[in-house]
């Protein structure tokens, strides 16, 4: 199983996405809690749009051999 640019974004920017929003509980700006948590959510779903395009990739390989 290979990996795609969705799922390194995604994850990147899920992860991305999980330090903003600690930082803005740390800090008390609730803008940068809420940033991260869209980037969170945008991230996470961008991964799993990459997983799914692997997944499909995977089963025509499997269904072609």
């Amino acid at each position: 199983m290979g990996i795609n640019k969705d799922q390194v974004e995604g994850r990147a920017r899920e992860l991305g996405g999980t330090i903003q929003e600690e930082m803005g509980k740390l800090t008390g700006k609730k803008i940068l809690r809420v940033k991260g948590a869209i980037n969170k959510t945008v991230g996470a779903g961008q991964a799993k749009l990459g997983d799914l395009a692997e997944k499909a990739k995977n089963a025509n390989k499997k269904s072609k051999s």
